[in-house]
């Protein structure tokens, strides 16, 4: 995944101006991403705290780990079965 230019704490920002009254087109202007950007990212980010997010990326690196480790023992598993299927 494509890393944003933008931080957590930047992105937060961003959505607090806009709900605080600033008109959405002025805030993308004033941080040059484009309303559908904006929208995509009050989608992911809306309602949260910077410690949330932080949260957020710690399982979500967790869960790509697991993943991993599950991948991983699925193809050991599928070798072994090979393995004494040509026996």
């Amino acid at each position: 995944m494509r890393k944003s230019r933008f931080t957590d704490a930047q992105i937060i920002g961003m959505i607090k101006e806009q709900e605080a009254g600033m008109a959405t087109a002025e805030v993308c202007r004033r941080h040059g991403l484009s309303p559908a950007t904006f929208y995509k990212l009050k989608a992911r980010y809306g309602g949260m705290d910077v410690s949330d997010t932080r949260r957020l990326k710690q399982l979500e690196d967790e869960n790509a780990r697991l993943k991993r480790l599950l991948a991983e023992a699925m193809l050991d598993n599928v070798a072994l079965k090979d393995l004494l299927g040509k026996s």
